[in-house]
């Protein structure tokens, strides 16, 4: 009898992309995030994909001193893997994008597979009030912006942290993002087994249509054969069933309020907790086991929580 495929749910707790007024339950300060991410994990995340923020404005962080106050929290508290952003800000540099994955070494950093125009401006449409001013001009001045993650960008980050044992989920929001991974890969910048988070939803990258989710795995089948591990990531209101869609054909999923603040049609998701409960319902429902973290550590080669930095 075949053994049954192991799901991975990845949850981004919170984010750069979403503000904090927009939704109650998104969590800004640490201990916030520590208890978002200990109950995302409670709930069968097997990833937690972990950005920080000011404490006082909500303003996207790289600081590690914040990062420092919910990690070793999460980590003596789950078994989850522990994925850091090198996002931050299209402010920053690669430098200070990378300092929490330099500082404290985790199995997974993410990493954006190409510069791209991250058009969040149309959510001045859907909410009236902010909690702070900054949210407000941040949204508008995405209209003119292009988040930057140049080839050079990209092997700066790749070799700082793949001196470390981290390895990369590396979030592809088009087709071309593909054939620059492949590219790297050729380079040998990257190697060993390839996660690849594909997202679909955000404007200024692929679109959210069924015809874009296989798109993307004809493509990335096509160019990596055997050789990866495919994840989705749906913004907004496709999250479910872009999910349950990849799911289907092979794929494993991400969740959370990073992605989208929503649980069902106008119903906010009260916690990351609740859409990693609702992701997995529809895993079983398909029939699908999801995979515990010490089966994605297997399944995405990586080098396990005790080689961490925190």
């Amino acid at each position: 009898m075949a053994t049954q495929r192991k799901v991975i749910i990845t949850c981004a707790v919170t984010g750069a992309i979403h503000t904090p007024s927009m939704s109650p339950h998104l969590p800004v300060t640490p201990e916030e995030i520590a208890e978002a991410g200990i109950a995302a994990a409670e709930a069968g995340a097997s990833i937690l994909h972990l950005h920080a923020r000011d404490p006082k404005n909500g303003r996207p962080t790289q600081d590690p001193a914040v990062f420092e106050r919910f990690l070793p929290r999460i980590k003596s508290s789950t078994n989850a893997i522990i994925n850091l952003t090198t996002g931050g800000s299209p402010h920053m540099t690669v430098e200070e994008r990378m300092r929490p994955a330099m500082e404290f070494k985790p199995e997974l950093a993410s990493m954006n597979m190409g510069s791209i125009n991250f058009g969040l401006f149309p959510m001045l449409n859907r909410y009236d009030n902010f909690k702070h001013e900054w949210e407000r001009a941040h949204l508008e001045n995405s209209r003119d912006l292009v988040f930057k993650n140049t080839f050079a960008d990209i092997e700066t980050a790749m070799t700082l942290g793949g001196k470390n044992g981290t390895r990369f989920e590396c979030e592809c929001y088009d087709i071309g993002h593909l054939y620059s991974l492949r590219h790297l890969m050729d380079r040998n910048i990257i190697g060993g087994r390839i996660f690849i988070q594909s997202v679909f939803g955000i404007l200024g990258g692929i679109g959210p249509h069924p015809e874009d989710v296989m798109h993307m795995r004809r493509t990335a089948n096509r160019l990596f054969g055997d050789e990866y591990e495919w994840s989705v990531l749906g913004a907004g209101s496709s999250q479910m069933r872009i999910a349950a869609q990849a799911a289907a054909i092979g794929g494993h999923v991400r969740v959370g309020l990073e992605d989208s603040l929503w649980l069902a049609p106008g119903k906010l998701a009260e916690s990351n907790a609740s859409q990693v409960t609702k992701v997995r319902e529809i895993l079983e429902g398909l029939s699908f086991e999801v995979a515990s973290p010490d089966e994605a550590r297997e399944l995405l080669q990586l080098k396990g929580a005790d080689q961490v930095g925190f």
